[in-house]
């Protein structure tokens, strides 16, 4: 299973449901993991690679051990009934089409696109509708490369999880970069750029160039933004794929243009630092100039502990990276089996901001990618006599509304936005609802007199 180019060098190589069962790890695992493994993964996108097999997963606390937990598919991703038919689906044999089709059922019920994501980010050139690109805030347009559409790896928190499942409707992709250009130039309030997926850096450096090249000649953006996990599931990118180097030159190129680079590299643990390859690649991507900010979920089973992320922060802190944020995991795919309750996703927040030093205080956090926006949860506090969230919005549909605190009635069992409810009627601006707000809103813009 473990390829090795002519220079040494280690070659990426896809583990999947496919070919899972050839790995020398495979025969270590009990036979009720394995057939989660196989049942979880007809509904759910799995995919991992020979280096996070070899080098980040410790095979003797399977099934604890975090990074399994972040890359292999678990029993309780589904609801039990909805794995006790697959299960029996898988058993007898049946048909590919009719276990097709019941995953698709399950799939539709695990809100594949939260937050509005395709009904109402969605922008439009003239009458044309920009499938692949995003616009919920005014100054940052996402832009979903089709080439760009999968990645070394899957989370299996992964919100972005129905762009995998095999439902072409329900995909983020563009190939038209020229629409892209038209629609920035249209909005020149528009300074940055988000080229995101799926992973972008599992396209070829020559193909990265033809979605950036364009972009450099724009002056309104000021930075371009890379999300990527290859940082962590596949740090060789940056170091001995045989075009490591001209993705360097790329990112140099950005920077010569007065452009800033900034990759939002998506690190979950620590032991996502701990490699020489890992680490190896922040030092080359730091050399071009471009910056590298963390960000994570907290998610229960992974680094649902104060101690992991102040550590991890820690960590990059000293590796030259930028802690940015931590994200409370969103209301989607296999929620139930990660999410945590907001009050303690807080105190996890508070426990680790308060062992690091300043430098790595550059952290915001928890906050929720909700339809209103970023909410920040601040703590909380008793106001007239009652426990309330304190929030803010850290990004909104509606700018007049960032950095404004604003009360939400306490729920210890709170897990998601649209569970808390407005402490006072002056708090019920701040708690909009897809259904109930004009069209104004949701497209970013001041509300009509």
């Amino acid at each position: 299973m473990i390829r090795i180019d002519s220079s040494g060098n280690l070659r990426y190589r896809a583990i999947t449901r496919a070919n899972v069962l050839r790995t020398p790890q495979w025969d270590d695992l009990c036979t009720e993991v394995r057939e989660a493994v196989e049942v979880v993964s007809t509904v759910l996108p799995f995919r991992t690679n020979q280096y996070i097999m070899a080098e980040l997963i410790d095979w003797s606390r399977v099934p604890d051990d975090p990074m399994f937990q972040l890359t292999f598919p678990q029993r309780e991703m589904l609801h039990e009934d909805d794995y006790a038919v697959m299960a029996s689906l898988i058993r007898r044999g049946a048909p590919r089409e009719v276990i097709e089709e019941e995953a698709n059922r399950i799939r539709y019920e695990l809100n594949p696109h939260p937050a509005g994501q395709l009904t109402h980010n969605v922008p439009r050139l003239g009458r044309k509708r920009l499938s692949g690109i995003q616009h919920k805030y005014r100054e940052t347009v996402l832009f979903f490369p089709s080439h760009g559409q999968t990645c070394h790896a899957y989370c299996t928190f992964c919100f972005r999880w129905a762009q995998f499942a095999g439902l072409d409707e329900l995909k983020f992709a563009t190939r038209e970069v020229d629409h892209l250009v038209a629609y920035l130039r249209q909005n020149p309030q528009v300074t940055d750029m988000l080229i995101t997926g799926g992973d972008p850096m599992v396209m070829k450096s020559s193909l990265l160039e033809q979605y950036i090249e364009p972009l450099l000649k724009l002056d309104q953006l000021l930075t371009i933004r890379i999300g990527t996990k290859a940082v962590a599931y596949w740090p060789h990118r940056f170091v001995t794929d045989p075009d490591a180097d001209d993705l360097l030159y790329l990112f140099e190129r950005v920077m010569d243009h007065g452009k800033q680079l900034a990759i939002m590299a998506h690190y979950c643990h620590p032991v996502e630092l701990s490699t020489d390859v890992a680490r190896e690649a922040v030092r080359r991507i730091r050399s071009t100039g471009a910056n590298i900010r963390m960000q994570s979920p907290v998610v229960k089973h992974v680094n649902d502990s104060a101690d992991i992320w102040a550590e991890m922060w820690r960590m990059g802190a000293r590796l030259g990276c930028i802690p940015y944020y931590m994200f409370v995991n969103r209301d989607t795919g296999a929620q139930d089996y990660f999410q945590i309750p907001l009050i303690r996703c807080w105190n996890i927040f508070q426990g680790a901001y308060r062992q690091v030093s300043g430098i790595a205080r550059t952290v915001r956090g928890p906050s929720m990618s909700a339809f209103p926006g970023k909410v920040h949860i601040l703590g909380t506090s008793n106001v007239g006599g009652e426990r309330a969230f304190v929030l803010q919005y850290l990004q909104a549909r509606r700018p007049e509304l960032v950095r404004r605190p604003f009360f939400a009635r306490f729920d210890p069992e709170a897990t998601w936005f649209d569970e808390l409810r407005p402490l006072t009627a002056a708090d019920r601006r701040f708690f909009p609802t897809i259904q109930h707000r004009p069209a104004s809103f949701i497209l970013g813009l001041p509300e009509e007199a």
